[in-house]
């Protein structure tokens, strides 16, 4: 099983490669700059491949007791590789560490289109235990309804 090691150098230039390289998911040049410039501050998680970073989680605290996963993506040759998983294990034991009861992600809900790729988003954290708990029509367009999912610690 892979593990991850915190990160404390280069956030946004990591963040920015990785969210770059995935254009399924991330195709709005300002929405990465945006999380590169965001992650810079907060804490951060990834899975190495000898010196390359091949996948990452960012976090950022709402107190007093949930712990968001503000960006988490992985390098598309490591998809389905474990990456995620040992991302999703580290932010849980920062969000443990943090005494937070709840972890907490946004993702795209579904729409009436052909999107396997969010399909598998959305079925990667129902499968790791993440409970789709609400959708906000409008939270960040009309047309990308955001499915918001928590994780009781």
């Amino acid at each position: 099983m892979k593990s991850a090691i915190e990160i404390v150098e280069d956030k946004g230039k990591i963040c920015r490669e990785i969210m770059s390289d995935l254009s399924d998911w991330f195709s709005v040049p300002e929405v990465i700059d945006a999380c590169a410039e965001a992650v810079e501050t907060l804490p951060m998680f990834g899975c190495r491949v000898k010196e390359q970073v091949i996948g990452f989680v960012s976090l950022k605290q709402h107190p007093p007791s949930a712990m968001e996963i503000l960006v988490i993506a992985a390098r598309r040759s490591h998809h389905r590789g474990g990456v995620g998983k040992a991302l999703l294990t580290a932010a849980e034991q920062a969000a443990r560490k943090a005494n937070c009861r709840l972890l907490t992600v946004k993702t795209l809900a579904p729409r009436d289109r052909d999107e396997p790729h969010y399909d598998a988003t959305r079925a990667f954290y129902d499968d790791n235990g993440f409970i789709r708990a609400e959708v906000f029509p409008t939270l960040w367009h009309e047309d990308h309804p955001c499915l918001f999912l928590v994780k009781p610690l």
